[in-house]
């Protein structure tokens, strides 16, 4: 997909980290062929402190100031092993204000993994809006701690930045503060179509045409809704939809069953396909405990499908159980792409890249029609290591190959 000259030329796409490959990527779709290392020079002074500037023609004195003026300038944003959350998030606040103070008409955040959303509430029950009734248990936890959403939110405002653009975020609260702080400007990306076309023409699941012998799991109630339309959005009318409900009985202990709420039974799903769905994962002890329920049903297939996979070392250990098939991810925490960092794993792992279907998103959000649009932008990464590997890079469209030949 790439713009027009015209319109690429109003779009300015920099990150906080210069050889940042996910921002390049982003950049190149929306058709920005100049590298970021070209455009925002990543200063920083001998005491350490963070100074960017935008590029410029050094003889130029005329346009002093006025570089960005009318552009709109994206910052794309994901974590990285050389530089913390923290200085990246102090990034992102100086980037935006040199953009603003350049001329620049608006300041758009990319930021897939939003951060601080673990951080969505506080010590009372007016520090974060949530689904359920906030108890004293839940309030105690965040005693002495800050609502650091609420907080990234309005310093990203105050630093220049009009829109927030994430992926999958889970917490209701950081949804509303953020909707609240930039006036409805904040656009939260649920990959629906992404995971349901790969489901559909991959050879990751075995079920039959209209759904029969596949199974949808909603690990608790928290995720109902999401997994509900990813139901809807297979169209798979003979599917079936179970939930569970883990309750947490000791600090690192939770029980799982299946909730009284569940749509289905375990009834008459011997041998079904299994893919369970979730917007995170940190230690995986949940996750594989979920399976190891599921188990019960002695399934043909068990898959999870996990937006931001963000696990520990100790997590992906875990997830290395037999219980647990086939990992199903996308980029968002773009490190999960590298081989040592998948481990052990790497066997089971698949990873959608998003880069593509984000700059499409971003150019309905600028009103830049594309000059020409992909209906499923993604791309599949897998390593040489996972049963179904025949290459390591595949597009969306040539999925039919692959499931034709596995």
């Amino acid at each position: 997909m790439t713009l027009s000259t015209s319109q690429s030329t109003n779009v300015v796409v920099v990150s906080n980290s210069s050889d940042n490959p996910f921002a390049i990527d982003v950049a190149y779709a929306m058709g920005q062929h100049e590298d970021i290392a070209d455009i925002i020079s990543m200063k920083q002074f001998m005491n350490s402190e963070f100074c960017p500037r935008f590029i410029s023609d050094e003889a130029d004195f005329d346009n002093i100031g006025r570089k960005l003026t009318g552009k709109s300038v994206v910052i794309v944003s994901t974590t990285s092993h050389v530089q913390t959350r923290q200085e990246l998030a102090m990034a992102n606040f100086v980037i935006a204000r040199a953009a603003k103070e350049n001329g620049a008409a608006r300041v758009i955040l990319v930021e897939p993994d939003l951060f601080y959303s673990a951080q969505d509430r506080g010590p009372s029950k007016d520090l974060g809006k949530t689904s359920f009734e906030r108890d004293i248990k839940d309030i105690k936890k965040f005693d002495g701690q800050p609502f650091t959403a609420k907080l990234y939110a309005q310093m990203l405002k105050l630093s220049g930045v009009d829109t927030v653009m994430t992926i999958h975020n889970h917490s209701d609260s950081v949804q509303q503060i953020f909707s609240e702080v930039f006036d409805g400007d904040f656009h939260n990306l649920i990959p629906y179509e992404i995971y349901a076309h790969y489901l559909l023409n991959s050879n990751i699941l075995s079920y039959g045409e209209e759904g029969e012998g596949l199974v949808l799991c909603a690990p608790d109630k928290g995720a109902r809704d999401f997994v509900k339309q990813m139901y809807n959005t297979l169209g798979l009318n003979k599917a079936k939809f179970i939930m569970l409900d883990k309750e947490r009985t000791a600090e690192r202990k939770v029980e799982i069953t299946l909730h009284k709420e569940s749509e289905h039974t375990f009834e008459g799903l011997d041998g079904a396909s299994i893919v369970l769905f979730d917007d995170m994962v940190r230690t995986g002890s949940t996750v594989v405990q979920s399976c190891q329920f599921l188990k019960q049903i002695n399934p043909e297939r068990m898959v999870f499908a996990v937006s931001h996979f963000y696990a520990s070392n100790e997590g992906r250990e875990r997830m290395a159980h037999p219980a647990l098939g086939e990992i199903l991810t996308l980029n968002t925490l773009p490190t999960i792409l590298n081989r040592d960092e998948q481990g052990r794993l790497r066997k089971k792992i698949v990873v959608l890249k998003v880069e593509k279907w984000l700059a499409q998103e971003l150019c309905k959000i600028l009103g830049l029609p594309p000059q020409s649009e992909e209906l499923n932008p993604y791309k599949i990464d897998m390593s040489s290591k996972n049963p179904r590997f025949k290459r390591k890079i595949w597009y969306s469209d040539e999925l039919h190959d692959l499931n034709k030949h596995g």
